[in-house]
């Protein structure tokens, strides 16, 4: 269960709350959904299965994963490279977007945006932006506590506090799903979410829909640069490793739709379109708590709900950091924990300081910031190339092999990966992988 539970607290994060709802919204709602959970199944669910499987086969982070399984003389160990950058990358970013959302945990709390009107609350969000200190304070705090969770150690610590973090997360949405759904008017969200309508995927465009969904099903998984084999590395033998990701996609999956029912059946309660990224809970949702009875009560659980998804995130990435360095050198926890607090909080400042002092560079366009930057790198080239790497190494003659690597996953009780599938993954896999990382890059810059 603590296997299952950190491993699902890696893959569920920010993108499952405020990415997962609105591209439904965009992409035809209930119809999306059906295509998104196929793909899910058919391309998310074998990469994770094979990621696993290198962490446990080899009994080692990515450091050191890929040195321990490649046939003598090869260069398969040099992903671990990318695959820390991709780590390191992920957490400039993200350790930024906690502080935001520790911040509005507070400000929920005491009241802040009562009797706000919408321009006011979307010209909170504006002038928080302008704030470098305050961000960096927040993204601070965030930083320091995960690192001290990690700091106690595997089991007492990051495997503990997630736990206490992913069932709380789970229920509070639970209850926030629940009251949204018992709204006056949410009954025209509820049935757009759940009801599939294949026109309005026709109308939003089919190749749109499914590409997004391809996209979602693969990104959410957080696959590819190695943050889900370090918890491999921690599983026995005794459970088939299918099985386990098929559990860990399962409560990765449940969040999302969770949060579709909080977030649609609130909007269209009040005439709220969801809108993407940050503006979503940051602008659009403070002002519906504002709207609705006992809003400060319903913000408040939202926002800690925010914290626990990002907060499990950031704990199971730093793990896999420190193991990293641990695993290549041998240094002890409490020495690489202070060394990475210290580094993560001078490379997240960039990211802070994009939005004010740097605002000025626009890496991807106008209006771009660094924080598109380093996601863009992070999920549109080290996720889907990284888990190429996973497919041909798992695959092919020339690296851990398709029969090491079926042996591992299936040792076991639970589940076996199918042996039927071994076309699929070695050639048709790889190539909707490509078709994903050449969609981003024609997405991103097409105008």
């Amino acid at each position: 269960m603590g296997f299952i539970l950190i491993s699902a607290g890696c893959a569920i994060g920010l993108g499952n709350v405020w990415r997962f709802p609105y591209i439904t919204g965009q992409y035809g709602g209930a119809a999306f959904v059906l295509i998104y959970l196929f793909f899910l199944v058919i391309f998310g669910l074998p990469i994770m299965v094979m990621e696993y499987a290198v962490g446990r086969g080899s009994q080692a982070s990515i450091a050191m994963s890929f040195d321990n399984l490649e046939p003598k003389g090869t260069k398969w160990h040099l992903h671990k490279y990318t695959g820390m950058v991709g780590n390191y990358l992920l957490m400039m970013f993200y350790t930024t977007i906690g502080g935001w959302i520790l911040l509005y945990l507070f400000r929920t709390a005491t009241g802040f945006f009562e009797g706000l009107e919408p321009a006011q609350v979307e010209a909170e969000f504006g002038n928080l932006m302008g704030q470098p200190g305050l961000m960096a304070l927040c993204m601070i705090i965030v930083v320091a506590v995960c690192f001290g969770v990690c700091s106690l150690g595997l089991e007492k610590g990051v495997e503990k506090i997630t736990k206490v973090m992913m069932v709380l997360l789970l229920i509070l949405m639970i209850v926030l799903a629940v009251h949204s759904a018992l709204l006056p008017g949410a009954g025209e969200g509820i049935r757009f979410y759940l009801l599939p309508d294949f026109g309005k995927a026709v109308e939003a465009g089919l190749p749109s829909v499914i590409f997004a969904a391809m996209g979602q099903s693969f990104f959410t998984l957080s696959i590819g640069i190695g943050s889900i084999a370090i918890f491999g590395s921690y599983i026995d033998k005794s459970r088939s490793l299918a099985g386990e990701a098929a559990c860990v996609t399962a409560l990765d999956t449940g969040v999302a739709l969770i949060a579709g029912m909080i977030i649609f059946p609130a909007c269209f309660a009040y005439g709220i379109q969801p809108a993407s990224g940050p503006p979503l809970i940051f602008i659009t949702l403070p002002n519906i708590f504002n709207n609705m009875a006992g809003g400060r009560i319903w913000g408040t659980i939202f926002f800690l709900c925010m914290l626990f998804a990002a907060a499990s995130t950031i704990i199971a990435v730093f793990e896999n950091i420190i193991s990293f360095a641990i695993d290549l050198g041998g240094i002890p926890r409490k020495k690489v924990v202070a060394f990475n607090l210290i580094a993560i909080i001078v490379l997240s400042l960039p990211c802070v300081l994009g939005f004010n002092l740097l605002s000025g560079f626009q890496p991807l366009g106008p209006g771009s910031t660094v924080l598109d930057f380093e996601d863009f790198i992070v999920s549109n080239n080290l996720l889907p190339l990284g888990s190429l790497v996973y497919v041909f190494f798992c695959t092919s003659r020339y690296g851990w092999g398709w029969d090491n690597f079926l042996a591992e996953a299936n040792a076991g009780d639970g589940p076996k990966f199918p042996k039927a599938i071994r076309f699929y993954v070695s050639y048709i896999l790889p190539v909707i992988i490509l078709v994903v990382f050449i969609q981003g890059y024609i997405s991103m810059f097409a105008s």
